[in-house]
């Protein structure tokens, strides 16, 4: 399975306090979310606001995909949200 993200900006959405990004399976275009709670919790966002939640984004967005690479790797999923649980799991065996 070859996945890959395009260097899109992502899109910000306020009532689902997310940021969707694309990424590419096989040649699909799959969304890809990220919640605020794990931008807050692991990437240094400020807060739920759409500018702090880009900011983390982009300064970490390696470290995201990474994530996202890894579990759309394990689930196949075709839509993904990475939650702060699921990053904190990603980040523990990636220093074990």
């Amino acid at each position: 399975m070859q996945i890959m993200f395009p260097n899109e900006v992502p899109e910000y959405s306020g009532p689902d306090l997310t940021l969707a990004f694309p990424a590419m399976i096989d040649g699909e275009r799959v969304e890809c979310l990220i919640t605020a709670a794990a931008l807050e919790d692991h990437f240094g966002a400020a807060s739920p606001r759409a500018e702090d939640m880009l900011s983390a984004f982009d300064h970490h967005r390696d470290r995201i995909e990474a994530c996202a690479r890894r579990l759309l790797s394990e689930t196949r999923a075709q839509c993904l949200v990475l939650r702060s649980g699921y990053v904190r799991f990603v980040q523990a065996h990636a220093n074990a």
